[in-house]
């Protein structure tokens, strides 16, 4: 997530600046056949090209809505999360303690509210990870150059900005079920799991009343539709018939474009063909970008800087959760690095 109010020129020109290299190019190649070759037959008249580009833009406002659906969704899931977290803590600090039945010492208590704690904060890193696994429609695994480009991109903009944000420390205390997890196909799906078992067993030794028991299962349940609603967006790309296409269209206009306005541009007198150059890059250019946000909005979980934060969302949970424990040596919150919060 890009936490700057505003986006610097070099941000912008970082993100999209090297298309500006060759739409000039074919422009050049347009004005110079039209100017210096002399081949006048190349230009068509502009009324045709500007249909084509009102329906271009269009049918791209459409696929950039539908992107930040998918990049609002996403967040309001993480949202949802976080308050589901914090109810987990306070039901776990409230619910488990001694009846007139059992007789528990203070740390054993704690021991068990710790291992609750450490185990939901393990599913949350075990979740972020897990939706950072790349799909076969996200750029990283796009072939040859744009591939080692968005590779590129993720490492210097993205997840690889963000990295060992455990210490030992922390692994040992949240990943202590790693040795059961080994075979799980889904692992974030098991650790709920294990804590539903969990909470039986506690139940079964009365530490738990059974009503209460049945208040945390309903709770574990929400965290399967919120990881299930998470696992939706990340396993099902926005359809691509409309993602390509898209591309395809903005490709159309912007070859069409310099043929359009060059015989315009001409009109102007003996420099004018030379203006259709920056004019038309800039057009180009502009529907080049509008094509490029929706494109790094559709996938919220892909590990770039577009995506939403869900490492400082961890993080914040995680800060909440220890100090519902009283625990006092807290993990710092995550910082944004180069204006992008993961």
């Amino acid at each position: 997530m890009i936490v700057k109010k505003s986006i610097s020129l070099k941000g912008i020109f970082e993100f999209a600046g090297h298309h500006i290299w060759w739409l000039i190019s074919y422009m050049l190649i347009v004005a110079l056949l039209y100017e210096v070759a002399g081949f006048h037959w190349i230009s068509i008249p502009w009324l045709p090209v500007s249909l084509v580009g009102t329906a271009v833009a269009f049918y791209v406002g459409f696929k950039n809505n539908q992107s930040y659906d998918r990049v609002w969704e996403a967040r309001k899931i993480w949202g949802a999360i976080v308050n589901s977290s914090r109810s987990w803590g306070i039901m776990v600090n409230s619910f488990v303690r001694n009846n007139e039945n059992t007789r528990y010492s203070h740390r054993e208590l704690q021991e068990i509210k710790q291992k609750l704690i450490y185990r939901h904060i393990s599913w949350l890193y075990t979740l972020r990870e897990q939706m950072l696994v790349p799909t076969q429609w996200e750029h990283v695994n796009l072939k040859h150059l744009f591939g080692r480009l968005a590779a590129k991109r993720r490492e210097r903009y993205g997840v690889g900005r963000f990295q060992n944000y455990l210490n030992e420390k922390q692994m040992s205390d949240y990943f202590f079920d790693e040795s059961q997890l080994e075979t799980a196909a889904n692992k974030a799906t098991q650790i709920i799991n294990f804590q539903s078992l969990y909470i039986a067993e506690l139940e079964e030794k009365q530490i738990l009343h059974m009503r209460r028991q049945l208040e945390m299962q309903e709770l574990l349940t929400a965290f399967y539709d919120h990881q299930g609603r998470a696992e939706r967006i990340k396993k099902f790309p926005l359809p691509r018939q409309y993602a390509n296409l898209s591309f395809l269209f903005n490709c159309f206009f912007i070859f069409l474009l310099p043929l359009g306005i060059v015989a315009e541009f001409a009109k102007l007198g003996e420099a004018g063909v030379w203006l259709m150059i920056p004019f038309g890059t800039i057009v180009g250019w502009i529907y080049v970008v509008m094509e490029l946000i929706g494109d790094y909005s559709e996938n919220p979980f892909e590990g770039l800087g577009t995506d939403i934060p869900m490492l400082s969302i961890c993080r914040t949970i995680e800060i909440d959760l220890l100090q519902m424990l009283g625990e006092t040596t807290l993990p710092e919150p995550i910082q944004p690095v180069n204006d992008v919060l993961m």
